[in-house]
């Protein structure tokens, strides 16, 4: 049996609830890394994803950012991250979202992302274009580097790996109007897929993290690969870029660059 993306957005919107009644209130708050928090509510909303899965789909795979793997079969497999935005919700910040994504035969095939605080659920179907509460969305028309809006984020290990995105960062900043950083990897593709950024980049990220969102983008006319060009964007060693057609292949020589000026420094 397969799930429909109204099973998706269902499962979306109730652990949404969860953390909606949830923002604001002083968590338990565990850590990972050192800025790599986990609260509660994390662990709150994925048992209620990972139930809602088990009791339909109960043969399925689901790979999910707090549980790690869950075995199950290979032709049907679940992305959950059941709080992408953590450190903004551990400090009450209503920056952050619930990422589902389910695929068929190693093919992404459903994804949803719902922001609980806007009630704006994201959601796309391959083949079948990305909505927004039920309305079409589309990426941006905006044709050059130079008069775009970029959006991007960090890894946890920022403090001691040199591969830590500060140089395309800077690099961005100076060839954009600008580049933000909303701490949701989910929302960042969500926000490219609907228009309110023309482009976004980032390292060293994990599949659920960008399952959906990918998917959502890709559907609204999204370029998306990895930082080298490739379509996989979704295996180790994971980096994204997503951005419309016009402004991708600046995008990419821009993270080109990046490298080889990295290489240069190395020898």
């Amino acid at each position: 049996m397969k799930p429909c993306l109204a099973d998706l957005e269902a499962l979306g919107r109730g652990a949404g609830e969860i953390l909606r009644v949830g923002l604001g209130r002083q968590h338990q708050v565990d850590y990972k890394g050192v800025i790599d928090l986990v609260t509660e509510m994390d662990h709150q909303a994925e048992a209620f994803l990972l139930e809602g899965i088990h009791q339909r789909f109960p043969s399925h795979r689901i790979i999910t950012e707090e549980s790690g793997e869950l075995h199950g079969s290979q032709g049907h497999t679940w992305y959950i991250d059941p709080l992408d935005g953590t450190v903004n919700y551990a400090h009450g910040l209503p920056i952050y979202t619930i990422s589902i994504a389910y695929a068929s035969a190693g093919e992404i095939q459903l994804g949803v992302v719902y922001d609980p605080s806007r009630d704006e659920c994201f959601s796309a179907e391959k083949g079948k274009g990305a909505r927004l509460n039920g309305h079409a969305i589309q990426v941006s028309g905006t044709p050059d580097l130079n008069q775009s809006l970029l959006v991007t984020g960090f890894p946890y290990d920022i403090r001691t790996n040199p591969e830590n995105n500060l140089d395309n960062y800077a690099n961005f900043c100076l060839r954009t109007q600008a580049v933000r950083r909303l701490g949701s990897a989910a929302m960042d593709l969500c926000y490219i897929a609907c228009g309110r950024f023309d482009g976004y980049w980032e390292i060293r990220l994990k599949s659920w993290d960008v399952a959906a969102g990918g998917l959502i983008a890709a559907e609204a006319g999204a370029v998306v690969t990895n930082r080298f060009g490739g379509h996989d964007y979704l295996s180790p060693p994971q980096s994204i870029v997503a951005s419309n057609a016009f402004i991708h292949p600046q995008m990419l020589e821009v993270l080109r660059l990046s490298l080889l000026n990295n290489a240069v420094k190395d020898r």
